[in-house]
């Protein structure tokens, strides 16, 4: 039986990489949707729509348009300091536009699906690695407090949902707007760039194909419930570092270890986070890569764009 998958925030990373990942499914109808126009170089196979998340009539018109069964909900600011000095704007993005999807799906004679993407950033990083029984305490970040208040929004809902928490997502795609803490790290080093590199927050760092993977898994299995979608490999982020210049032969030297306190970051950042996977892999077969593995198949994609 076919299946229509409504992405928002197509034009991101992940929104990008789940673009990709279904149209590797044969009865799967894609509606992608992103603000602004389409940045995908392949626009062959799948529906482009722009659609900004934070108007209430364009996403129920959308909604109403394609009826979807499942609508995955990648769009969000995710600038954790920039979400400090922008709060409203993060809470448009991240709270509002959440509430105006929900609208949308309810009382849907199809009883669509919600799968709504948060974050390791809604736990206090006291008690890390995390299963999805542990019960979140944000630190005190606008970033947090909004992801944290989002997840409380969809799981009050009413309808058929699934929360996908992830961690320190890395990749590339097209036409690529923002970073990632991976290719800093490798473009600083390359560049001979000295950097002075945080060795008290504790990560899974998550490849996108894996995210993307997680996430058209809920889709296809009809998943509810919260679910941990994140790298298998836990690591500070200087061991991070440590391997991305291992991984291209750079200079590692050039990284000062560094701890949080001395950073005066505007949002409070949990240390130690990280994600514990047995319900992912035995409820939704998931199954990630390896860190090194992810930056090989990284670097494939950085040769074939001649980067």
């Amino acid at each position: 039986m076919s299946k229509t998958i409504l992405i928002t925030g197509s034009n991101g990373l992940l929104g990008q990489k789940l673009v990709y990942r279904l149209l590797k499914e044969k009865d799967v109808k894609i509606i992608a949707t992103s603000k602004g126009p389409n940045r995908l170089n392949m626009k062959d196979g799948y529906t482009y729509e722009s659609l900004d998340i934070t108007n209430e009539k364009e996403v129920k018109d959308i909604i109403t348009k394609y009826a979807p069964d499942s609508v995955i909900n990648t769009a969000a600011m995710t600038d954790v300091d920039g979400c400090e000095s922008k709060p409203e704007e993060c809470r448009k993005m991240n709270v509002v536009a959440v509430e105006y999807l929900i609208n949308a799906l309810k009382g849907r004679p199809n009883n669509p699906q919600l799968i709504h993407l948060s974050t390791d950033f809604i736990f206090d990083g006291k008690h890390g690695p995390y299963r999805e029984t542990d019960i979140p305490y944000p630190p005190k970040s606008i970033y947090s407090e909004s992801k944290f208040v989002s997840e409380n929004l969809v799981k009050a809902s009413g309808i058929k949902w699934a929360i996908l928490r992830t961690v320190l997502v890395y990749g590339i795609v097209d036409n690529m707007s923002r970073s990632n803490i991976v290719l800093v790290a490798k473009n600083n080093l390359t560049k001979g760039k000295k950097m002075n590199v945080v060795d008290d927050q504790y990560r899974t760092p998550t490849l996108a194909e894996d995210l993307a993977d997680g996430c058209a898994l809920a889709a296809l299995k009809d998943a509810t419930g919260i679910y941990h979608i994140s790298g298998k490999d836990f690591m500070s982020i200087l061991e991070l570092f440590n391997r991305v210049a291992d991984f291209w032969h750079l200079d590692k030297s050039l990284l000062t270890p560094v701890n949080t306190a001395t950073l005066g970051q505007a949002a409070q950042r949990p240390l130690r986070t990280g994600f514990i996977l047995d319900k992912a892999r035995q409820d939704l077969g998931y199954d990630p890569h390896s860190f090194e593995e992810g930056l090989a198949m990284l670097d494939a994609q950085l040769k074939e764009r001649g980067l």
